[in-house]
């Protein structure tokens, strides 16, 4: 086994993995490196429920604000970007915290990723146009269609998951199924993987609470500013979706709440549904700070 160690934090919206992770860089004197897909983006600040300044000032952070919106990133990127940046930190720490709630992101830096055919524009476009028209629907209905298999454990509210699977289909004449990598990359490091989850009624008390809190914050001021790039894709996400429909004029205040909360309720569920299928994790609550620290070998 590697005397080189990957602790993944991982668990759903809200459940409190920034905290537990600055915790543990502080004992074991290492840096953070974020899978969180939406805490990429610079100008998605508040609704994106980054590590505030104090904490990015605590602990070194990487892949937090690293990219524009405008700028297209995908989950290779991220595997190729993210295993240059642990071979750095692993010159300097034999310990390094990855933490994040973007399983696909997760699984690419931990476990690699499928090869897949070459994408082809003219076809993403075309799914792309399909979903700003007529929204999620048609593309859960082909996909299930067309690759039942996959189409049971994809994140169906996800567009740009399905969008990318019914591409790789129609580029290949095949079942996006047919190309999930059946063994994991060997990687240089050892991985130990902690899940944190929360009693229900709890998780979502704390959903909601931290809703309240970005919309206290300035979250429909934030919106309202990228409102003319609402269709990139860094931006079809929880919470922004709803509050662009809100500043349309498609829902009134009160109903714009009740469905980020809800939305975002969802997502954690989501989330949740993705990890438990990973028979490595071992799971916590936040409250089990002690056995978390006894697991990874820390006194």
């Amino acid at each position: 086994m590697s005397e080189k160690t990957l602790i993944v934090i991982a668990g759903p919206t809200a459940v409190g993995k920034t905290a537990l992770s600055i915790k543990l860089a502080e004992r074991l004197k290492t840096e953070i490196v974020s899978a969180d897909s939406r805490q990429f983006y610079r100008e998605m600040e508040i609704g994106t429920a980054k590590p505030n300044a104090e904490e990015l000032k605590a602990i070194k952070h990487y892949f937090i604000n690293s990219l524009s919106i405008h700028e297209d990133y995908s989950v290779g990127d991220y595997e190729k970007d993210a295993l240059k940046c642990l071979e750095e930190l692993f010159r300097k720490h034999d310990k390094v915290i990855l933490v994040g709630g973007s399983g696909l992101f997760i699984n690419a830096v931990c476990e690699g990723l499928d090869v897949l055919p070459t994408g082809d524009k003219q076809i993403r476009e075309h799914y792309e146009k399909l979903f700003n028209e007529k929204g999620v629907a048609p593309l859960q209905n082909e996909l299930k269609e067309k690759d039942p298999a996959y189409f049971e454990i994809v994140d169906k509210q996800n567009p740009r998951r399905l969008i990318r699977a019914l591409e790789v289909i129609s580029v290949s004449g095949k079942p996006y199924s047919d190309f999930r990598k059946k063994e994991p990359a060997k990687r240089d490091f050892s991985v130990i993987k902690i899940g944190l989850n929360l009693d229900k009624e709890l998780l979502r008390k704390r959903i909601d609470q931290r809703v309240d809190e970005m919309l206290a914050t300035g979250w429909l001021e934030e919106c309202k500013k990228l409102y003319v790039t609402r269709n990139l894709n860094a931006l079809k996400t929880v919470g922004y979706t709803e509050l662009f429909d809100f500043i349309e004029g498609k829902t009134d205040w009160e109903t714009t709440i009740t469905n980020i909360k809800t939305n975002t309720w969802h997502y954690a569920k989501r989330q949740l549904t993705w990890f438990r299928k990973d028979k490595e994790i071992m799971w916590f609550s936040t409250k089990d700070e002690g056995e978390i620290m006894q697991h990874i070998g820390i006194v």
